[in-house]
């Protein structure tokens, strides 16, 4: 059976949250609105870029769907054309994923993140890494936590939920995890804060552990 693991991406494989910021903050000063600090944008993201716009919004507007949904657009125009400036992988994650695919594993991604933006720095980051499946943000399929996306990547890997795990930095992923039935290791090099992650398996504090955990357990 096909040994697989499904790994977040933003806060997991790579640092994203200054670009995330950075984009979030431009488009709030282009509308007059007040704006955040980049680490507080770690508490914002890891729920869907809508999500992310509502939390960076001013209460008065954080309920209004039509500015919302104005103020995503231009974020996303703006972040599409900005979205690896500063992101990059976390020390030890290149080396980690390029180990785990020449030992066998089958390896994809399940991501809050829009398609084409997952796709594009997946692209950039591991382009010699055959994933699976890079899933993001799409109509034909919901957000995580629901575990959808999961159900999808396994059917497509040919592998069982006893072969499975998945990786991620946040409690949208434990709960991901538990819905759909797999083990998660929680990494605390990501956005969220430690105490969020008690409820995984397994937290790694670095690559090494995370790597060692993983060829232990599938």
């Amino acid at each position: 059976m096909n040994k697989l693991v499904i790994f977040d991406l933003d806060g997991t494989l790579l640092n994203t949250i200054d670009d995330l910021g950075t984009a979030a903050n431009h488009t709030l000063a282009e509308l007059g609105l007040p704006q955040h600090t980049l680490d507080e944008y770690r508490l914002m993201v890891g729920n869907g870029m809508r999500k992310l716009i509502m939390r960076a919004l001013p209460d008065d507007k954080a309920s209004d769907d039509a500015f919302i949904d104005s103020t995503l657009k231009q974020f996303l125009e703006y972040y599409a054309q900005h979205i690896d400036v500063y992101t990059k992988p976390y020390p030890g994650v290149p080396e980690l994923i390029n180990t785990l695919s020449t030992g066998g594993y089958k390896l994809a991604v399940a991501s809050n993140k829009i398609q084409a933006g997952a796709e594009k720095l997946i692209e950039k980051f591991f382009p010699d890494i055959p994933f699976v499946a890079v899933m993001g943000n799409s109509p034909l399929y919901p957000l995580k936590p629901d575990a959808a996306v999961v159900e999808y990547i396994m059917d497509k890997a040919g592998t069982d939920r006893a072969h499975t795990v998945m990786v991620g930095d946040s409690g949208t992923d434990i709960q991901t995890a538990r819905n759909a039935g797999i083990p998660i290791i929680a990494v605390s090099w990501g956005f969220r804060p430690r105490h969020e992650l008690t409820s995984a398996n397994f937290i790694a504090d670095k690559t090494d552990a995370l790597g060692s955990f993983l060829f232990a357990s599938l």
